[in-house]
Protein backbone atom coordinates (compact mmCIF):
# COMPACT_ATOMS: atom_id res chain seq x y z
CA UNK A 1 0.00 0.00 0.00
CA UNK A 2 2.85 2.45 0.90
CA UNK A 3 4.57 1.73 -2.27
CA UNK A 4 1.97 2.30 -4.32
CA UNK A 5 0.98 5.84 -2.61
CA UNK A 6 4.65 6.53 -3.37
CA UNK A 7 4.54 5.50 -6.83
CA UNK A 8 1.03 7.56 -7.23
CA UNK A 9 2.61 10.50 -5.22
CA UNK A 10 5.51 10.79 -7.59
CA UNK A 11 3.77 9.99 -10.89
CA UNK A 12 1.76 13.35 -10.28
CA UNK A 13 4.84 15.26 -9.21
CA UNK A 14 6.28 14.72 -12.60
CA UNK A 15 3.26 15.51 -14.53
CA UNK A 16 2.11 18.70 -12.92
CA UNK A 17 4.33 20.83 -15.28
CA UNK A 18 2.07 18.47 -18.18
CA UNK A 19 -1.56 18.88 -18.98
CA UNK A 20 -3.22 15.48 -19.42
CA UNK A 21 -1.26 12.74 -22.29
CA UNK A 22 0.16 15.84 -23.34
CA UNK A 23 4.12 15.63 -23.30
CA UNK A 24 7.53 18.08 -24.32
CA UNK A 25 9.71 17.75 -26.89
CA UNK A 26 11.46 15.11 -27.12
CA UNK A 27 15.12 15.74 -26.44
CA UNK A 28 14.14 19.43 -25.85
CA UNK A 29 17.36 22.45 -26.58
CA UNK A 30 16.29 25.69 -24.66
CA UNK A 31 19.24 26.99 -26.74
CA UNK A 32 17.96 25.79 -29.98
CA UNK A 33 14.66 27.15 -28.71
CA UNK A 34 15.72 30.87 -27.68
CA UNK A 35 15.51 33.46 -29.69
CA UNK A 36 12.56 35.98 -31.86
CA UNK A 37 9.47 33.91 -32.52
CA UNK A 38 5.82 34.83 -33.83
CA UNK A 39 2.46 33.25 -32.31
CA UNK A 40 0.99 33.10 -35.66
CA UNK A 41 -1.77 30.82 -34.17
CA UNK A 42 -3.87 30.46 -31.32
CA UNK A 43 -6.37 28.09 -29.91
CA UNK A 44 -8.21 28.88 -26.67
CA UNK A 45 -11.31 27.44 -24.72
CA UNK A 46 -12.65 30.39 -23.05
CA UNK A 47 -16.09 31.53 -24.53
CA UNK A 48 -15.25 35.02 -22.83
CA UNK A 49 -11.80 35.24 -25.28
CA UNK A 50 -12.92 33.88 -28.69
CA UNK A 51 -15.95 36.13 -29.39
CA UNK A 52 -15.00 39.73 -28.14
CA UNK A 53 -11.31 39.65 -28.90
CA UNK A 54 -11.38 37.44 -31.75
CA UNK A 55 -11.58 40.63 -34.87
CA UNK A 56 -8.79 42.23 -32.54
CA UNK A 57 -5.72 39.79 -32.35
CA UNK A 58 -3.00 40.07 -34.35
CA UNK A 59 0.11 37.91 -34.44
CA UNK A 60 2.41 38.77 -31.53
CA UNK A 61 6.10 38.41 -31.14
CA UNK A 62 7.67 37.64 -28.55
CA UNK A 63 12.10 37.24 -27.72
CA UNK A 64 13.08 34.10 -25.49
CA UNK A 65 15.85 34.37 -24.10
CA UNK A 66 17.41 31.54 -21.54
CA UNK A 67 18.81 32.30 -18.03
CA UNK A 68 21.89 30.58 -16.81
CA UNK A 69 19.73 28.89 -13.82
CA UNK A 70 17.18 27.10 -16.30
CA UNK A 71 14.32 29.66 -16.49
CA UNK A 72 13.32 32.39 -19.02
CA UNK A 73 12.31 35.90 -20.06
CA UNK A 74 9.68 35.51 -22.73
CA UNK A 75 9.19 39.69 -24.18
CA UNK A 76 5.81 39.91 -25.68
CA UNK A 77 4.81 42.55 -28.06
CA UNK A 78 1.48 43.00 -28.59
CA UNK A 79 -0.81 44.88 -30.66
CA UNK A 80 -3.91 46.48 -28.66
CA UNK A 81 -6.36 49.28 -29.62
CA UNK A 82 -4.03 51.42 -27.49
CA UNK A 83 -1.38 50.92 -29.60
CA UNK A 84 1.97 48.14 -29.08
CA UNK A 85 1.99 47.11 -25.78
CA UNK A 86 5.03 44.82 -24.62
CA UNK A 87 5.08 42.93 -21.13
CA UNK A 88 7.84 40.64 -19.20
CA UNK A 89 7.25 37.00 -18.44
CA UNK A 90 9.23 34.56 -16.25
CA UNK A 91 9.03 30.60 -16.93
CA UNK A 92 10.46 28.53 -14.20
CA UNK A 93 12.09 25.31 -15.67
CA UNK A 94 10.48 21.99 -13.71
CA UNK A 95 11.92 18.54 -13.98
CA UNK A 96 11.21 18.22 -17.12
CA UNK A 97 13.03 19.46 -20.37
CA UNK A 98 10.13 21.14 -22.75
CA UNK A 99 7.80 22.08 -19.48
CA UNK A 100 7.92 25.39 -17.72
CA UNK A 101 5.58 27.24 -14.90
CA UNK A 102 4.79 31.07 -14.72
CA UNK A 103 2.84 33.16 -12.00
CA UNK A 104 0.08 35.02 -13.94
CA UNK A 105 -0.35 38.48 -12.20
CA UNK A 106 -3.74 38.69 -14.34
CA UNK A 107 -4.94 35.46 -12.84
CA UNK A 108 -2.73 35.53 -9.86
CA UNK A 109 -2.26 31.72 -10.28
CA UNK A 110 0.62 29.64 -11.68
CA UNK A 111 0.52 28.10 -15.18
CA UNK A 112 1.95 25.25 -16.74
CA UNK A 113 3.72 25.58 -19.95
CA UNK A 114 4.90 23.09 -22.57
CA UNK A 115 6.60 23.00 -26.38
CA UNK A 116 4.65 19.92 -27.32
CA UNK A 117 7.07 19.87 -30.62
CA UNK A 118 9.19 22.10 -32.30
CA UNK A 119 12.18 22.37 -35.32
CA UNK A 120 13.50 24.92 -33.99
CA UNK A 121 13.99 27.19 -37.06
CA UNK A 122 10.17 27.19 -38.67
CA UNK A 123 7.41 26.20 -35.96
CA UNK A 124 6.49 25.34 -32.11
CA UNK A 125 3.05 24.10 -30.80
CA UNK A 126 3.12 25.29 -26.98
CA UNK A 127 0.36 24.36 -24.95
CA UNK A 128 -0.57 27.04 -21.83
CA UNK A 129 -2.53 25.76 -19.25
CA UNK A 130 -3.82 26.38 -16.10
CA UNK A 131 -6.91 25.62 -13.14
CA UNK A 132 -8.97 28.11 -12.08
CA UNK A 133 -12.69 27.98 -11.26
CA UNK A 134 -11.90 25.05 -13.69
CA UNK A 135 -9.36 23.96 -16.50
CA UNK A 136 -8.25 26.49 -18.94
CA UNK A 137 -6.18 25.57 -21.90
CA UNK A 138 -4.62 27.32 -25.00
CA UNK A 139 -2.61 25.94 -27.89
CA UNK A 140 -0.42 28.51 -29.62
CA UNK A 141 1.51 28.13 -33.11
CA UNK A 142 4.81 30.17 -33.05
CA UNK A 143 6.59 30.37 -35.91
CA UNK A 144 10.07 32.13 -36.49
CA UNK A 145 8.40 34.24 -39.10
CA UNK A 146 5.10 35.69 -38.99
CA UNK A 147 4.24 33.35 -42.02
CA UNK A 148 4.11 29.53 -41.67
CA UNK A 149 3.68 26.61 -44.45
CA UNK A 150 -0.28 25.51 -44.64
CA UNK A 151 1.11 22.15 -43.54
CA UNK A 152 2.44 23.88 -40.41
CA UNK A 153 -0.88 25.72 -39.63
CA UNK A 154 -3.38 22.21 -40.84
CA UNK A 155 -0.81 20.42 -37.79
CA UNK A 156 -1.55 23.80 -35.59
CA UNK A 157 -5.37 22.90 -36.25
CA UNK A 158 -5.43 19.41 -36.08
CA UNK A 159 -3.71 19.40 -32.83
CA UNK A 160 -5.79 21.76 -31.70
CA UNK A 161 -9.27 20.06 -32.51
CA UNK A 162 -8.03 16.69 -31.17
CA UNK A 163 -7.41 18.02 -27.90
CA UNK A 164 -11.02 19.04 -27.76
CA UNK A 165 -10.74 22.57 -28.92
CA UNK A 166 -13.89 23.53 -31.22
CA UNK A 167 -13.25 25.09 -35.01
CA UNK A 168 -14.53 28.51 -33.85
CA UNK A 169 -12.25 28.73 -30.94
CA UNK A 170 -9.12 28.05 -33.32
CA UNK A 171 -7.62 31.33 -34.69
CA UNK A 172 -4.79 32.55 -36.74
CA UNK A 173 -4.67 36.35 -37.23
CA UNK A 174 -3.29 38.66 -39.41
CA UNK A 175 0.26 40.55 -39.27
CA UNK A 176 0.45 43.28 -36.85
CA UNK A 177 1.56 46.56 -38.03
CA UNK A 178 5.02 48.28 -36.54
CA UNK A 179 4.48 45.93 -33.29
CA UNK A 180 7.13 45.93 -32.18
CA UNK A 181 8.22 49.25 -33.42
CA UNK A 182 10.84 48.53 -35.95
CA UNK A 183 14.57 48.10 -35.15
CA UNK A 184 14.23 45.64 -32.22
Amino acid sequence: MRITFVTMATAMVCLMGVHGDVQPQRDFDLQRFAGKWYRVGLAYDSPGFTAPYRDKLRVSMGILNPQTNGDVNLTMWTQRSTGCRSKLYTYEKTAIPGAFTYFSTRHNKVKDITVVETNYNEYALVLKHKKMDREYTQVALYGRSQKVKPEVIQKFKDFATSHGFPKDAILTPPPAENCPPYGR
